[in-house]
């Protein structure tokens, strides 16, 4: 499955393996000025191709190395020719073999390796416009968004999903997340202008500055009650999930445990307040 919509000079891409009439996940990729950001994952490749020879795009930046950011790359570089970049930690994982979960494989696939190219200098520069690439880890450590300054515009990947988080995967870490939170809203705190956050699960949000204080602050709040529950009241992680979440979610046995509220917890009662 892919759909299209246009945000003025952005055009989205919603990308999802469909089975049964059923699409499993849905992932954004986004288009502006020839520069394609993200690639969505190796079952829609071939639709992506077919969206790429309609439309003009002359290269590919990614966000970071994971599987359902990086899919079509090998595809588009083999058909089209186009050149593809990352920062030089994501281009070192591409390269460096992982072994799915059974969820991953059904729902984005392994991705074929494609020839990646560092990114120069920081930055982007399409005819009309010049991004810059920030590092934001903790979703993974490769992890960048590219942004826009003079138009707002902010990429964020994986970066930013939802105002309020209720799970993790074991390996990302939610104090790198927060501070990397914390640059963003540094980097444009001197701008008059609000940003416009264009998140990689399909959320386009205008009010950028305000939804990303409000992901703070919730995090803040939970990682505080969480340390509570765990040092005055002396309980266990899975009772601390109870109490904040109201039990473990529903992602954590569809996903093998990789998304689920006790990484979280985990993470956040690692965090220094």
């Amino acid at each position: 499955m892919l759909e299209s919509s246009r945000y003025g000079e952005v055009i989205q891409l919603i990308m999802g393996r469909e089975m049964s009439g059923q699409v499993l996940y849905r992932v954004a990729a986004y288009l502006v000025d020839g520069l394609m950001i993200d690639t969505g994952c190796s079952h829609t490749a071939e639709e992506l191709l077919d969206f790429a020879r309609r439309e003009k795009i002359e290269r590919v930046y990614l966000t970071h190395y994971h599987e359902d950011h990086i899919g079509a790359c090998a595809l588009l570089q083999k058909e089209l020719e186009i050149d593809i970049y990352a920062n030089p930690i994501t281009i070192s994982l591409i390269h460096t073999p992982h072994q799915l979960y059974p969820y991953q494989e059904l729902v984005w696939g392994y991705p074929e390796a494609a020839d990646v190219e560092p990114i120069k200098d920081g930055r982007i520069t399409t005819k009309k416009y010049r991004f810059e690439v920030m590092d934001t880890p903790g979703h993974s450590k490769d992890h960048t968004a590219l942004i826009e300054p003079e138009l707002g515009w902010c990429f964020t990947g994986d970066l930013f999903v939802s105002e309020k988080l209720k799970v993790l995967r074991p390996e990302e870490d939610i104090a790198l997340i927060m501070n990397s939170v914390k640059k963003l809203l540094d980097y444009f705190s001197g701008f008059n202008r609000d940003f416009i956050l264009f998140t990689s699960i399909g959320r386009v949000i205008p009010e950028g500055r305000q939804s990303l204080k409000n992901y703070l602050d919730y995090l803040y709040a939970i990682g505080e009650k969480a340390r509570q529950l765990s040092v005055i009241d002396g309980m266990e992680v899975e009772e601390i999930v109870g109490q904040i979440f109201g039990g473990e979610s529903n992602m954590a046995e569809l996903t093998n445990g990789q998304f689920a509220s006790r990484n979280l917890v985990k993470s956040l009662l690692q965090t220094q307040p």
